[in-house]
C-alpha cells in the first residue's frame, strides 16, 4: 500500500477539521492493519510453503475480480466494504491497487529468497513499511524533500521496524543497519503502491547478499 503523502495537520481548532483529520487517521488504520496482517506468512510458509503461495496468488486474483465488479457498480460482500472503507480520495472511481501489490510483494519475497532473507524483506514490507506510514500520518513533523510528502518520523520508524526485525533473524547488527538503512531508502521513494513490491524485493537481495 502508498507511503505518507497528502498528509493533513491543522490547528485552527475547527470542527470540518478535526473530522478530517480523523477520517484521514482511521482510514490509514484500517489499510495499515491490513498492511500488517502480510507479516504472518513467513510464519505460515514455514508451516506449508506450497499452500502459502497459493493463498496469495488466490487472494489477488479473487481481488483483482472484486474490484473489477466495483468498478462496474457491483457489490461485493465484504472486500468492497472493506476496500472503500480504506481507500483514499485519489482512488476515487479508480481500481484500488494498493491490496494487489501488497499481496505481490510479499509473494515476490517468497518465490525469489529463502527464508529468512524472504523474512525480513516481508517484515520490511508489513512493519517497517506499514508502521511508518502511521508514524507520518499521528507525529507529521518535518517532510523529506522530493518523496511525496514523507515524514523524517516515519522514516525513523521504518529504520527501527527493519532493524529489530533483522537482528532478531540473524543478530549481525552491522549488517543489519545496511538492510534497514536500505529499506527506509526504498520505503521513502514516492512510488506511490509500487513500494509495496519495491521494499520487498529490494530489502530481501541486500538481505541475501549481505547477511546470509
Amino acid at each position: 500500500m502508498p507511503g505518507r503523502d497528502n498528509i493533513l495537520f491543522h490547528n485552527d481548532g475547527s470542527v470540518s477539521t478535526k473530522r478530517l483529520i480523523l477520517d484521514t487517521v482511521q482510514k490509514e488504520f484500517v489499510r495499515k492493519s491490513i498492511h500488517l496482517m502480510i507479516a504472518l506468512v513467513p510464519t505460515l510458509a514455514a508451516w506449508n510453503y506450497n499452500l502459502t503461495v497459493s493463498l496469495l496468488v488466490a487472494g489477488i486474483l479473487v481481488y483483482t475480480y472484486a474490484e473489477y465488479l466495483r468498478g462496474k457498480g457491483h457489490h461485493v460482500p465484504l472486500i468492497s466494504d472493506i476496500t472503500a472503507l480504506a481507500s483514499r480520495d485519489r482512488d476515487k472511481g479508480h481500481f484500488v491497487l494498493g491490496p494487489v501489490t501488497l499481496g505481490l510483494g510479499a509473494l515476490a519475497a517468497l518465490l525469489l529468497y529463502p527464508h529468512p532473507a524472504a523474512t525480513i524483506a516481508i517484515y520490511a514490507l508489513a512493519f517497517g513499511d506499514g508502521l511508518s506510514s502511521l508514524a507520518g500520518k499521528l507525529l507529521g513533523g518535518y517532510r523529506i524533500p522530493y518523496t511525496g510528502g514523507k515524514t523524517l518520523s516515519g522514516s525513523l520508524v521504518c529504520f527501527v521496524s527493519v532493524f529489530i526485525a533483522g537482528l532478531t533473524l540473524s543478530g549481525n547488527a552491522s549488517a543489519v543497519l545496511i538492510v534497514a538503512a536500505s529499506a527506509t531508502v526504498l520505503e521513502a521513494l514516492p512510488s506511490k503502491d509500487l513500494d509495496n513490491i519495491i521494499i520487498p524485493i529490494g530489502t530481501g537481495l541486500i538481505a541475501q547478499s549481505i547477511l546470509f
